[in-house]
Formats: structure tokens, sequence, C-alpha cells
């Protein structure tokens, strides 16, 4: 592993911010810290950096142990939140600050700044100052900055926090695309899962000071570990009396269950096409109807609980107050060593639909 950290403690006081945290990172990945506000995420990227030193455990970079390493020793990166541009240097001389701190030679400064503003889009804006670009040309001046001394590891503490929503999707596949260009390990902080699973190779969930669960987009996704994990990715209700439910039933040591939207198929009830399914779903009455974009989000009452599902907007319209069939394919359920998918026991060997 090139990032490795092991049984990190470190407190504040008497809050503990970080709680025996170990996780490991491969070379060259992207790999999102997520988790809500105050779950350890930016604390865990600062030990990192060396900026916070941790109580006990033990930090390593490349093979190297770097505890007592200072941070500017360390060979980081590192990308505010708030870009941290110098307002009065032109957008050549906040890139060229690190490596004139290096004392580099004045010609390997132009030649490696030139290469950087060129690398990140913004050939012609050499001159300008930071009040004169957009906030996304600002990520970008604060992105070749952390580069220019070619730093080891890249960290990026909520890179897309101060950018309007409009350009972050666009942001987002600039970065990534720019990271693996040069091939640079790099951590970033988010509480966006979107962001997360847009952006980075690997996850890392935080939660409490503690390390959730660790794995790809997909992973974290589809076979969420731990119940944090499972109700903080993705949408999704949690449920107490899912058993009510055609093809489930209430087991013991099991503390409720989630349902996403995906997990939900809806009919409407004069489809000729779902005789043989009629006995597995449900009666519902759609209580709303919103409009998502590409879908619209339906949330239907069954039998008391209340339902999301996801349809196309090329099926057949569903309004509020009618009476549909619901089918419930599966269900992630919590019991006391973590999650586990339940299917729907009445459609086991039978083929989903979607009518």
């Amino acid at each position: 592993m090139y990032v490795e950290l092991k049984n990190i403690n470190k407190y504040y006081g008497k809050f503990k911010a970080s709680d025996d945290v170990s996780f490991g990172i491969e070379k060259g990945k992207l790999v999102a810290l997520l988790g809500p506000s105050g779950s350890g995420k930016t604390t865990i990227l600062r030990m990192i950096a060396g900026l916070e030193n941790p109580d006990s455990g033990e930090i390593y970079i490349d093979g190297k142990l770097v505890n007592n390493i200072p941070a500017s020793k360390r060979g980081i990166g590192f990308v505010f939140q708030s870009y941290a541009l110098f307002r009065y240097m032109t957008v050549f001389d906040n890139i060229a600050f690190g490596l004139e701190v290096k004392k580099t030679p004045k010609k390997q400064i132009k030649e490696r700044v030139n290469e950087l503003i060129e690398l990140v889009g913004l050939s012609g804006m050499e001159k300008r100052y930071p009040n004169q670009l957009s906030g996304g040309q600002r990520q970008r001046v604060a992105f070749a900055r952390a580069l220019a001394p070619e730093p080891n590891l890249l960290l990026l503490d909520e890179p897309f926090a101060a950018i309007d929503a409009k350009v972050r999707a666009e942001l987002r596949a600039w970065l990534s695309n720019m990271i693996h260009k040069v091939g640079i390990t790099s951590i970033f902080v988010t509480h966006d899962q979107d962001e997360a699973v847009d952006v980075a190779d690997n996850i890392i969930v935080t939660n409490e000071g503690r390390v959730e669960q660790q794995g790809t987009p997909q992973e974290i996704y589809k076979n969420p570990k731990t119940p944090f994990v499972a109700e903080f990715i993705g949408t999704s209700a949690k449920y107490e009396n899912y058993g009510i439910l055609k093809g489930f039933s209430n087991q013991e040591k099991i503390n409720g269950a989630l349902i996403r939207p995906e997990f939900v198929e809806v009919f409407k009830s004069d489809n000729a096409n779902i005789e043989s399914y009629l006995k597995y779903a449900d009666d519902g009455i759609v209580e709303s109807v919103t409009f998502r974009g590409n879908s619209v989000e339906l949330l239907i009452d069954v039998k008391g609980l209340k339902l999301t599902a996801l349809r196309s907007l090329e099926r057949r319209k569903i309004e509020v107050g009618e009476r549909v069939k619901v089918l419930v394919y599966r269900l992630y359920a919590f019991d006391e060593k973590g999650v586990k998918i339940i299917e729907n026991s009445e459609l086991a060997g039978k083929e989903t639909v979607k009518l």
C-alpha cells in the first residue's frame, strides 16, 4: 500500500475524532473519504498531511513511517476548500509560489508553471488575478499550485464545496481525468455521496471517527457492510414491519430493513402482462408523484408502509390517488453482525420484470 494508516486514534479534549482508524490506499488511486459532518474525515486528511498529529497509531507513506516528519518534508500537495490563493498574485505567481520557496531556478520555474497552466486549461490567463477568475478556474489554479513541486501525494479538502452547482459535474470529470493523467495518488474529503461515486476509484466511508467500510463505488453501493453505510449511501427508507410485504417475513434478531427505490416495481392495475405476478404483488395507493428529470418518483402507501419507487417517463402515466400493484424485489436487513440482502422468496428462480 502506498498510504497506510494503522490503529490511528486522535482526541480533542474528551472528543474522540479518530477511533482506531486503519486502511490502506494503493499507488495511483483516487480515493474519497466520505462521511457526514463530524465523522472524522478531515481529521484523517490533516493527520496524513502532517497538520495534525495522532495520539497513537502509525501513518506510512510509500512504506515510510511519517509520524515524526513535518508537513513540509512529507512530499504532499494540499488543495484547500477555499482555494487559499494569494489575492495579490497572478495565476502564474500563485502556481510558482511553492517552487520559489524551494529556491528552484527561475528557468525551471517558468517551464514547470507553463506546463501546468497548459495542463489545467488556463492558457492565456497567466497574468490574471484570482478575483478575475470563476470559481472553477480558481480551483484549477489551486490544483496546479499543489502539483507544481511534484508531490508524491495529493490531498484535497472538499475540493468542490465552493463551486457553483452548475459547474460541479464538469469539474468533477476534469479533476478525475487530470489526476489519472498525472498518475498521482490522491485523497479527497467529501460529504457528497454523488461526488464520491462520480470521481473516486475507491471510497472510505467514515462515521463517528471510525471507518465503516472501504471499497469501490459499486461495492459500497451494492454490498453495504453496516447499517450506517446502507442508510448513508443511496436513497432508502427504513422499516420495522417489513414482514407484511408479500414474499418477506419478519425474522428473529433483525432490527429493521431498508428498501431502496430501485428494489420496488410499480404496475398499473390494468396491466394485462402482470397476471403471473399478481399473487406476489401488494396493493398500494399513490400518495405523491414528483418529477425527477428522466423519471418520476412515486410515494406509495402499501399496508401503511410508505414506499418510494422510480418510474420511467416512457411508461404510462400514474396519477396521485391511483390504486397500483407494488412488487418489492429485495431489501437490506440489519442484524447484530451487519447487513444482509433478503430476496423476495416468492420470486426465487423467477425472472424479474420491468413492465
